[in-house]
Order: C-alpha cells, then structure tokens, then sequence
C-alpha cells in the first residue's frame, strides 16, 4: 500500500542508528509534505539527499547537495568534506550511495566503487574522524537517556 511505501522510502538511509533518531520523534510540516510527494508516486531523490546530509552534517567539516551536477527523480550527488579533509562527490541511488569522485561537483566513470547501503556506512569507512564524533554523539544521547530514566 501507499503508506509502506512512504515509510519504506523514507525509512531506506535509516537502517543504521543515528543520535538523532534516538529523540522522541514528532511529525513535522516537511515529513508530512514528503509524503504527500510518495504519496503521489513522485520520488525526488534531492529531497532525500538533502535528508542525508542533515543527518550527519554534525560530523563532517561540509556536506551539502550538489548544485553543479543534475539531480533527478533517481539520481542526486552530494558533496562530502570530511574532518581529515578528504574531498568526495558521492552519487545517491536507489542502489545506496558511493563515491564517484575525489574533489567536489565531479563524477569519473573510471571509478567503481561499491554502493553503501546508508550514509553512515560509508563515512565509516571514508573518515575514522567521523566515526568517533558520531560514537560519542550517542554515547552522550545514551547517557542522557538514562539519566532521564532515573529522574
């Protein structure tokens, strides 16, 4: 049905764990207005690019949806500075994500490197910086659940 498919669509780049998903979630305006877009069977692949980067935008120096290369109903790039300061167009798919150049608003066909199915894969893999800033994101989203418990 129409709505498993809305949350399979949104819930695709979300099968790792983020901080933030750990808050309680409240449905906002956009999240409505994102549906209606599946709703309607219209699958604009910026809008979820632009989901990807304001997941982890915290622990990277810059990420930000390309302006230069085309996005499409299945295909966006999103541009990806590390903290270690390593450069990154990254290509986002049905089939996941996966860099596609070394440096901002390019592609090279030459390249085949494997898809990740979610952001946070492949920024593990990309920056050892970013995966400590995100282990201790959630250390620190742990520790105040439970101090939150025990008031």
């Amino acid at each position: 049905d129409d709505e498993s498919k809305a949350n399979a669509s949104t819930c695709r780049m979300e099968t790792d764990c983020s901080p933030m998903e750990l808050t309680n979630n409240t449905e906002s305006e956009e999240d409505s207005d994102y549906r209606d877009f599946e709703e309607a069977d219209v699958k604009d692949m910026r809008l979820e690019a632009e989901a990807v980067v304001n997941d982890v935008l915290f622990a990277v120096s810059n990420m930000f949806v390309s302006k230069t290369l085309p996005c499409a109903e299945d295909v966006a790039y999103i541009n990806v500075e590390t903290r270690e300061r390593g450069r990154y167009c990254v290509e986002l798919t049905d089939s996941g994500l996966r860099v596609v150049a070394y440096d901002f608003d390019q592609t090279d066909d030459s390249l085949q490197n494997p898809y990740h199915e979610t952001v946070y894969s492949l920024l593990d893999t990309l920056s050892p910086a970013y995966r400590e800033v995100f282990g201790n994101a959630l250390l620190q989203r742990l520790e105040a659940l439970k101090r939150e418990s025990q008031s």
